[in-house]
């Protein structure tokens, strides 16, 4: 009988982005794909968030490869954390090898890589892989046909379905028809991303009338034109244009000019002659082209530093013009529009999207969707890289082409799924499937921290330095983020009342600390007591014995009363904190994160 095959999905399910799976045969697990999520503004601090990569290191042992469809940083970007702890190779088209490999050596990492080009088999272990045409936007992509001893798995990678890509490479439904009438695919996996766009996706070289209006229109202006540093047919078209209407081509952003000078290595990108934005100072504004980074206005890219008056080299004019070549990413649209309000600011003029032929997408409609189905004619199907949107939409897509209801399986990030010769079993939460924030050198899964940003960032911080000693609480208080400083002195000050107020009321109840206070009844009985006992004495001599011992019992008392109310931090910290909270909200109506030092 079969072993069993099961898959582990690591991330890319709700997600546009950390895309990693984990196929597991005879104890061994090939990787497919290894990727980032690009953090949105409700990350504050985060640079890129990874797979559930846990799962992998405490398998490392079993772990026998990684294949990488493609060079998108969604499916490649999380190499290096994963190579830090696991030593396995790395498959995949020479492009796409070179740009992993370019970006692992920045963490001081060289991987063993195995080139596969289009068409070739390889054995992976228990697994063997077949690698097929793809069209996406960059090149040297792949669909997997993954052949399994519970039969073949189909993995569309991102793909759409182009009549005139500009390398000519068409996706290969020809061959996976073949692979579907001899052998049966037993289980598709496919790009969910336009899974609710109706119709089908524009040809990448349509992109280059809309590019040629576009320079059309801004003659005599300096250009630049902006898109993925990944997106070499796009680049291609941007040169070809900007040679059609005689300008120089420069170049600005480091992965821009690497990718640049790897694709024409390797005879990818046709590109003669080109200078970086450094020497283009004497380039006239109507002869000058800079194809540059910063479509999705990353924090540090070049063009966003243009926008913000930032860059070192360039400064933006009125005579500019900026194409942006690329639509933004779900979760990137505050800051794209951020950036065109500072290009505007600066009397920049834009010229962005598809609306104006500028921009089509790399992954596939419904329309194409449909014929990726129809020929693979799956007998179980999962929709894979998308928002839980785009996967219940694909999911509908499968059932309304006649899939059996059960056969669709919806899943999430953690969920695992078992193929045996009984058919496809969903294991939902096998693994948390949690993310892992990267903030500079750190790595967490504390999603506390997040929040805790995120409430420093819309309230600030108070900071309460409190001393409890005899009775007499002493307490500093200073805010960072709250108000402006010119406010700061009063409100601090009515912070410190309010709690000073508070903890001398807890203390009396206490018995702390009763110098202007009648005291708790049994201090008030022990201190008649004292009295009357006193009065059978010597008057002046028994007064002032009792008057001493007295003041040392109380003093004895009201340290002890007091130690015990320090030594009770979170009964003490809470009673800060609600006094804080309260002169907070009533004074400024904001609720800042508090810090509390108790001494």
């Amino acid at each position: 009988m079969p072993k069993p095959v099961t898959i582990t999905f690591l991330g890319g399910l709700s997600d546009i982005g950390r895309n990693c799976a984990a196929l597991e045969a005879d104890g061994e697990i090939l990787i497919l794909d290894c990727g980032v999520l690009f953090a949105n503004e409700t990350q504050p601090g985060v640079d890129n968030i990874l797979p559930d990569l846990d799962y992998l290191f405490d398998r490392a042992d079993q772990v026998i490869g990684c294949v990488l469809t493609h060079a998108h940083e969604d499916h490649i970007g999380a190499l290096s954390h994963l190579l830090k702890e696991i030593d396995c190779p790395l498959y995949g088209s020479e492009f796409t090898l070179g740009v992993a490999s370019r970006r692992l050596a920045e963490s001081g990492i060289t991987p063993e890589t195995i080139e596969v080009k289009t068409g070739d088999q390889v054995e992976i272990g228990p697994f063997e892989c077949e690698f097929l045409s793809v069209t996406h936007s960059v090149p040297g992509g792949h669909i997997t046909a993954i052949k399994t001893s519970q039969g073949n798995i189909l993995h569309s990678s991102d793909f759409k379905l182009d009549e005139a890509p500009i390398d000519n490479k068409l996706t290969d439904i020809n061959r996976i028809k073949e692979i579907a009438s001899i052998d049966g695919i037993r289980l598709l996996l496919a790009d969910s991303t336009n899974s609710d766009s109706e119709g089908v996706s524009k040809s990448e070289s349509s992109i280059k009338e809309g590019l040629k209006k576009a320079f059309s229109r801004n003659e005599g202006r300096r250009i630049f034109a902006a898109c993925f540093s990944s997106h070499i047919h796009r680049i291609q078209q941007i040169v070809d244009v900007a040679k059609f209407s005689n300008r120089k081509i420069a170049v600005m952003g480091l992965s821009m000019k690497l990718n640049i000078e790897l694709a024409t290595r390797l005879e990818i990108l046709e590109l003669d002659e080109w200078v970086d934005i450094e020497a283009a100072g004497g380039i006239p504004d109507e002869q000058l082209c800079v194809v540059c980074t910063g479509s999705q206005a990353e924090e540090n890219s070049a063009l966003s530093k243009v926008a913000l008056g930032a860059h070192r080299q360039i400064q933006a004019r009125s005579n500019d013009t900026v194409i942006l070549s690329a639509n933004p990413i779900p979760g990137n649209e505050a800051r794209v529009y951020r950036m065109l309000n500072g290009f505007a600011e600066r009397g920049v003029q834009v010229e962005a999207g598809s609306a104006l032929g500028l921009h089509t997408t790399g992954h596939g409609k419904r329309g194409e969707l449909e014929v990726l189905h129809t020929a693979a004619n799956p007998e179980w199907f999962i929709p894979v890289h998308g928002e839980f949107r785009h996967l219940e939409a694909h999911r509908d897509l499968a059932l309304s082409l006649g899939m059996p209801d059960d056969k669709v399986l919806l899943c999430l990030d953690g969920d695992q799924v078992e193929m045996t010769d009984g058919g496809l079993k969903l294991r939902t939460f096998v693994t948390s499937g949690k993310y892992l924030f990267i903030s500079g050198k750190l790595m967490s899964d504390d999603l506390d921290v997040i929040e805790d940003r995120v409430s420093l960032s819309k309230h600030g911080a108070v900071s309460v330095s409190v001393n409890v000693s005899n009775g007499a609480p002493k307490v500093v208080v200073s805010s960072r983020g709250l108000v402006d400083e010119g406010a700061a002195d009063e409100i601090h000050s009515q912070i410190e009342r309010t709690i000073e107020k508070s903890l001398k009321n807890e203390l009396v109840k206490e018995g702390v600390g009763g110098s202007k206070e009648r005291g708790s009844p049994a201090s008030q009985r022990e201190s008649a007591a004292s009295n009357k006992r006193g009065r059978k004495g010597k008057k002046g001599k028994t007064d002032k014995n009792l008057a001493q011992q007295k003041n040392k019992q109380k003093i004895k008392h009201d340290k002890k009363n007091s130690s015990e109310f320090v030594d009770n931090p979170e009964r003490l910290e809470k009673l800060i904190k609600r006094a804080v909270r309260r002169e907070v909200r009533d004074t400024t109506g904001l609720l800042p994160i508090i810090f509390i030092d108790i001494s």
